[in-house]
């Protein structure tokens, strides 16, 4: 069964977008995986299809509609649906490789793209929504964190990359980030590739990448280290 995602958006052009080229183009027109972007629109009852309102409370800004968003999310996501859904919001909980990994085990994905000041609250309680943050910053809306979080997850469906040992060998997959690469020409203005890399011996390469992945953590990532236990 292939990897079925649903976006509920009100910009549903914006899809596929760059997920429509590449790695992941090439794998959506092979079926490996779906993509169907649902105008949150459709589901607006008045006139001038209205999916928002003034904030309770007052505030600047408007709120998406819990009783809208309701009718687009039950009908991207009828009972029975094993499918987890999601809700892009920089309040949501940090995307990690960890759980980029089990949506790619998953059947999929119903997404809703946040727009305005947010959604009704009661929304999100109603219908379960896990929250997920691409970030510590604010996006326009939910649609470019929509297309990160597909593009992550599209990636690591079996036989969309070339060489499955790729995505093994890569930042945050073993808790560091990734270690230098070097390729030809053999100096580059004065820079030579590191001798190791040249030597034929495999398990000192190993050790030198794993010591580099190690410094360029402590230096730019300590937190990744936090949890690390004492060797």
């Amino acid at each position: 069964m292939s990897f079925a995602a649903s976006v509920l958006t009100l910009y549903p052009e914006m899809f596929p977008g760059p997920l429509g080229l590449s790695l992941a183009g090439r794998a959506l027109e092979a079926g490996t995986w779906s993509l169907e972007a649902i105008q949150i629109r459709d589901f607006a009852t008045d006139r001038h299809r209205n999916v928002d309102d003034t904030p309770a409370g007052g505030g600047a800004g408007m709120v998406m509609r819990a009783d809208v968003l309701a009718k687009a999310i039950d009908h991207a996501s009828p009972p029975g649906d094993a499918r987890p859904r999601l809700l892009m919001s920089p309040r949501g909980k940090p995307l990690t490789q960890a759980r980029v990994r089990e949506l790619a085990a998953g059947p999929g994905a119903v997404i809703l793209c946040g727009r305005f000041e947010g959604v009704d609250q009661r929304l999100i309680d109603a219908r379960g929504l896990e929250e997920v943050s691409v970030g510590d910053f604010i996006l326009s809306g939910g649609e470019p964190a929509a297309l990160v979080l597909l593009d992550a997850v599209v990636r690591l469906l079996p036989g969309v990359m070339g060489n499955a040992v790729s995505g093994e060998e890569e930042s945050f997959e073993n808790g560091l980030l990734e270690h230098p690469h070097y390729t030809r020409p053999q100096e580059f203005e004065g820079r030579p590739i590191p001798d190791v890399l040249i030597s034929g011996n495999h398990r000192k390469i190993a050790e030198w990448r794993r010591a580099e992945a190690e410094k360029l953590t402590r230096e730019r990532r300590p937190d990744l280290l936090a949890d690390d236990p004492p060797r």
